[in-house]
């Protein structure tokens, strides 16, 4: 029997942050962020749904969230991203264009910190407490600004929990297994739960992809009928699929991990996807502070934002030149027609400073000083940004990904789109 090495498993997950392991929901007071402080994550409200729509190059998308009642009826619920909001996949930093449709996610969300300026409906403070027929009660939180979305093995990985596999059932390459999620350090049982899997569900095993055949004809599932898996502990991927007989809510597997190698393959050819995005889309953050000198010179004081991986954040050092641009609060840079470097502010990197103590969920604890001798206008103290060290590379973004123009509905998308509540 093929069985987790629980002692290898989770290594540091270098969010460059420290943050609470609980799972425990938000205090019942809804929280709404206020401008230039990092909000922290206790404070948020928590649930879980299936990624139904994506706006990638606007940082916002839509969940059919899991409540009390008939999960098919559930209308997929806006969200979006705060700037400084981390987006997990598969163990490693992400964007939200790197997570397929139809994953299960764990989000962890605000009231909008602005409400003029949010790009999804702006809901009533309680709307998390109200009853949508069949639906049931939690559908749609007003809590929908986003600090944290990640998907289950992530999710798994940040709260020290392990999927144990009791029993599978197969009949033609598909089937059912009942499992339950819980915690690594103690040894009181969750509560199991039936999961759904078919022939084309992923099973990853040190270097190996399997398929749901491969276990069957290596005599480790039986082709039909039950088999006892002895509380196998492994990771999981999770999506939705409609399911017959009924049952309204009952949630499927897309990926198997068996072993702590296949998930950290996993983990590293995500991380490298997201460090090539970072370094042509450069690294976000916002401005502490702006120290004005004459004839447009100033030195700026910014603070980078978190979850990326530390080798990006290590580029950034004293003495080296660097580019930074004003960017709205998802992201987009406010030019980049002729590339984000055109407009940009130039300049050395005067000194990169650590905060010692506890770091807030968010930011990376990194703050640099940027010296210029020609400041734009977007850069000024509360507003977000985005860096680059000179020897990253310079390319044109594509045109959703920058503004070509000033008018609102450009820098703060409208939510037209989404659904009436």
């Amino acid at each position: 029997m093929m069985r987790l090495n629980l002692t290898r498993w989770i290594a540091a997950l270098h969010l460059g942050v420290c943050f609470p392991v609980s799972n425990a929901s938000a205090q019942e007071k809804p929280f709404r962020p206020e401008a230039g402080k990092f909000p922290s994550l206790a404070q948020a409200h928590g649930f879980r749904g299936e990624l139904t729509f994506v706006d990638h190059a606007n940082r916002r998308g839509s969940l059919r969230i899991q409540a009390e009642g008939m999960y098919f009826r559930n209308a997929p619920h806006p969200f979006a991203m705060l700037p400084y909001g981390m987006i997990r996949y598969h163990g490693a930093p992400a964007e939200l264009r790197d997570v397929p449709i139809g994953t299960v996610l764990h989000a962890r969300g605000f009231l909008p910190p602005n409400p003029k300026l949010s790009s999804v409906p702006v809901l009533p403070v309680n709307n998390r407490n109200k009853t949508a027929g069949y639906s049931g009660k939690g559908i749609a939180p007003a809590e929908n600004h986003l600090i944290l979305l990640e998907d289950e093995p992530s999710y798994c990985q940040r709260t020290g929990k392990v999927w144990k596999l009791k029993e599978v059932a197969l009949e033609n390459f598909s089937g059912k297994i009942i499992a339950r999620r819980e915690s690594k350090t103690n040894n009181e049982k969750a509560e199991e739960e039936t999961l759904t899997f078919d022939a084309a569900t992923r099973i990853w095993r040190g270097r190996e992809k399997l398929e749901v055949a491969d276990l069957i004809a290596d005599g480790i599932w039986p082709a039909k009928g039950k088999k006892s898996l002895d509380d196998q502990a492994v990771l999981l991927g999770i999506t939705w699929k409609p399911t017959p007989s009924n049952i309204f809510t009952r949630f499927h597997i897309s990926d198997i991990w068996l072993d702590a190698s296949a998930m950290q393959r996993a983990t590293r050819n995500q991380t490298e996807t997201h460090k090539a995005y970072i370094r042509s889309r450069w690294m976000p953050g916002w401005i502490d502070a702006v120290q004005y000198g004459k004839f447009g010179t100033a030195t700026v004081t910014a603070t980078l934002f978190g979850g990326m991986d530390e080798s990006l954040y290590a580029d950034f050092k004293k003495d080296t030149s660097a580019l930074m641009n004003a960017v709205e609060s998802n992201l987009k840079h406010t030019h980049g027609a002729y590339s984000p470097a055109h407009m940009a502010s130039k300049g050395p990197i005067l000194d990169v400073v650590k905060t010692k103590g506890e770091i807030p969920f968010g930011s990376s604890g990194i703050q640099i000083h940027f010296k210029t001798d020609l400041i734009i206008e977007g850069i000024r103290p509360g507003r977000n940004i985005r860096v680059r060290p000179s020897h990253w590379p310079n390319v044109n973004i594509p045109r959703e990904e920058y503004l070509g123009g000033n008018t609102p509905e450009e820098r703060f998308p409208s939510p037209a789109i989404f659904p009436k509540y």
